[in-house]
C-alpha cells in the first residue's frame, strides 16, 4: 500500500534540497510568456495535439478539468469535480484524459470533450500523473514513482528516485518527454530529470528566476503556490511551465535540447 508520510517525507525534502545536487543544472532560456488564471491551484499540465492547454486544478470545491487556448489562457470547456474531490495530476493517452484526487483514492476518465467516460480506484495518495504511450506514470508524494496499466489502473513497477545515494522525495507534477520523466519537486523552484529505467536524476531544471518576472498577487503564500505544471511540445522541443495560482505561463527552451 502507498502510504504517503507526509511529515518524514517534508523533513527529508528539505534535507535534500539544502544538500548540494549531485546531477548538474540544464541551461535553459524563455522563449514566451502568456497568461494564466490566477485562481488555478495547477495540479496537472498537457498539452494536446491541436495545442491547447489541458490544465487540472485542485482544493476541495474548487477542483476542476480545463481545457485551456494556450495564447489567452481562457477556459474553452471546463468540468467541475464534487467538492468532496481535491483534484490532482491528469495526462492524455489514447485519445482520453486520465485525472487523479489526492486522497480520496478515485481516479477519472474523460474524453476530449470532458465528457466522464468512467472512474477507477486506487491505492494511496495521488500526485503527479503522466504516461510513456504505454502505462501511466504516477507520483504520490514519495520518493517513488509507479508505473500504472492504464487498463486496469493496477501497479505494475516502481522506481525509487536519487540523485546519486540521495533519495528525491515529494515528486509531484509528472511530464514524460524524450525517454525521461520531468517531475517537480514539492516545496522547490527545480524540475528533476529521472531515468525512468533506474530512477536516476540526471540533471536539473532551476525555474527559480520565473517568478521574479511577475508580481506578488495579495495573500500569496509562497508555501502553497510553488512551481508546480510541465507540458510538452513535441514539435517545438520545448516546454510550458506554471506554478500553483501563478498568473503567468512559461515557455522554456532547453540548452542543449538533450541531454542523450
Amino acid at each position: 500500500m502507498r502510504i504517503v508520510l507526509a511529515l518524514a517525507c517534508f523533513v527529508a525534502a528539505f534535507a535534500a534540497a539544502a544538500a548540494p545536487a549531485g546531477a548538474p543544472l540544464l541551461p535553459w532560456h524563455l522563449v514566451k510568456e502568456y497568461p494564466h488564471d490566477p485562481a488555478s491551484f495547477t495540479e496537472g499540465l498537457v498539452l494536446d495535439a491541436n495545442g491547447r492547454l489541458i490544465e487540472s486544478s485542485g482544493s476541495y470545491g474548487k477542483s476542476e478539468l480545463t481545457i485551456r487556448d494556450l495564447a489567452s489562457g481562457k477556459a474553452l470547456k471546463s468540468a467541475t469535480l464534487p467538492a468532496r474531490y481535491f483534484g490532482e495530476g491528469a495526462t492524455l493517452m489514447g485519445g482520453q484524459i486520465v485525472q487523479l484526487t489526492w486522497r480520496e483514492g478515485t481516479g477519472f476518465v474523460y474524453d476530449l470533450d470532458l465528457k466522464q467516460l468512467r472512474q477507477f480506484s486506487f491505492t494511496g495518495e495521488g500526485w503527479g500523473l503522466t504516461n510513456d504511450g504505454k502505462q501511466l506514470i504516477q507520483s504520490d508524494g514519495s520518493a517513488d514513482l509507479y508505473f500504472v496499466d492504464p487498463q486496469t489502473f493496477s501497479d505494475v513497477g516502481h522506481i525509487a528516485v536519487h540523485d546519486g545515494d540521495t533519495e528525491i522525495y515529494n515528486l509531484n507534477e509528472l511530464e514524460y518527454a524524450r525517454g525521461r520523466i520531468y517531475a517537480n519537486i514539492w516545496h522547490s523552484d527545480r524540475i528533476a530529470v529521472i531515468v525512468p529505467e533506474t530512477g536516476q536524476v540526471e540533471a536539473w531544471i532551476d525555474l527559480a528566476p520565473l517568478k521574479a518576472r511577475f508580481p506578488l498577487p495579495a495573500g500569496w503564500d509562497p508555501q502553497d503556490n510553488v512551481l508546480n505544471g510541465i507540458a510538452y511540445a513535441p514539435r517545438s522541443g520545448h516546454f510550458y511551465v506554471t506554478g500553483k495560482r501563478w498568473p503567468r505561463l512559461f515557455e522554456i527552451a532547453l540548452d542543449p535540447p538533450a541531454l542523450h
